[in-house]
């Protein structure tokens, strides 16, 4: 049998270069480690979850970014069109405006030409005039003969006429004028309705003149 010494007490073991102190310090640190470790699976699952709602926020913000594009892009062709719009509307007024006041000198041109008296130098400026309106889209209108159409014509003489069966231009006064589907002057014109009651007197005429030989041919013979 040994002989225990006595006063002796066993003593934790001690690493050679370190501390008491430091080997509990290890201890902590490894336990701690471990306890870190086991939630890292969780905490990868709480990064995608947080990464798919990020990219749901960022495609909700480009879809909000791509229809306020597309509307001030819409927006911006209406603004291109009603300019557009604007812009033709005052070219048209004002070329308008011009060949309304330049109508009482082609009113002249043309009196002078039924007279005969378009010739020489005034013969060619006055073409030269009529070539200049044409080209800004001036288009005369107005000949004897075609119906009369109280939007584009302006009656200024009215008679009757057996031969025809509508309402006719029979005699234009004054030629008018439009630009484009636009009339800026009226046909001034003589127009000639039909005689009133002409047809209807030639069918009580045929009315009559078959009544009285009926009668005639059917009446019973009295002698």
């Amino acid at each position: 049998m040994s002989e225990e010494t006595p006063g002796f007490e066993e003593k934790p073991e001690v690493p050679a270069d370190g501390t008491p102190d430091d080997a509990a310090e290890s201890k902590a640190a490894a336990s701690s480690k471990e306890e870190a470790a086991a939630p890292a699976g969780d905490s990868a699952e709480v990064q995608e979850v947080a990464l798919l709602a990020q990219l749901d926020q960022a495609r909700t913000a480009l879809g909000e970014r791509t229809a306020d594009l597309q509307r001030l892009q819409a927006e911006y062709q209406n603004y291109r069109r009603r300019v557009e719009r604007d812009r033709i509307a005052v070219k048209e007024i004002a070329v308008a405006s011009l060949l309304t006041e330049l109508l009482p000198t082609l009113d002249d041109i043309g009196r002078a030409r039924e007279h005969g008296e378009l010739v020489g130098g005034f013969k060619s400026v006055a073409e030269s005039l009529e070539t200049a309106a044409a080209k800004m889209g001036l288009q005369q209108f107005g000949k004897e003969g075609e119906p009369f159409d109280p939007t584009i014509h302006e009656a200024l003489m009215h008679s009757y006429a057996p031969d025809v069966t509508e309402t006719t231009c029979v005699a234009i006064l004054q030629p008018g004028y439009r630009i484009g589907e636009r009339t800026i002057r009226p046909a001034r014109v003589a127009v000639a309705e039909p005689q009133p009651g002409a047809a209807p007197a030639a069918k009580s005429e045929s009315a009559d003149g078959d009544t009285p030989s009926d009668k005639d041919t059917d009446a019973p013979d009295k002698g």
